[in-house]
């Protein structure tokens, strides 16, 4: 897999934010049934001054947030509950994932808040960002239904515990 981490904060190297993207979008795609060595990943690990920027932004939601995400293309399901189109190659033989922001801040404190490890938490949201990017949102409770599921078995399955029992 092509994953490309750019650490703006230095504070993400205390917790080897690198290792956990990779170890969590490997397990994203492996689970989506996708060949990971076509897969390209692009993830920016800032603080919340700049992730509300970017929040702003795109979002007009001028405040930080945990992780954002920018699908490559979009791949939403058509209805609720619906699994979304699934990723394929494009005409260079990559799939192209998207890009994710994760805030420092926010998800130190989120997880200090939840009294998990900020290991643990930032592992999930990068799950979560990567079930975005390959089209699955939780919007609409049959497709929130369908994304915490997955989200939970791809986290037990390398230990982490369910985040939806606080």
């Amino acid at each position: 897999m092509d994953i490309e981490v750019e650490i703006e904060d230095p504070r993400w190297q205390a917790i080897d934010l690198t290792a956990l993207v990779e170890q969590a979008a490997h397990a994203v795609v492996a689970h989506a049934g996708l060949e990971a060595d076509l897969c390209v990943l692009s993830v920016l690990a800032c603080d919340d001054s700049r992730i509300a920027e970017l929040n702003a932004e795109f979002r007009d939601k001028a405040k930080a947030t945990n992780v954002l995400s920018w699908p490559a293309e979009e791949r939403a399901a058509e209805q609720d509950g619906g699994a979304p189109a699934q990723a394929a190659p494009d005409i260079f033989g990559t799939i192209e994932l998207g890009d994710l922001a994760l805030a420092y801040e926010t998800c130190v404190r989120e997880a200090a808040e939840q009294q998990k490890t900020a290991q643990a938490h930032v592992f999930h949201l990068v799950v979560h960002g990567i079930l975005h990017l390959l089209g699955y949102d939780h919007i609409r409770d049959g497709d929130a239904g369908l994304m915490e599921a997955l989200e939970i078995r791809i986290l037990e399955s390398h230990g982490v515990a369910n985040p939806y029992e606080i």
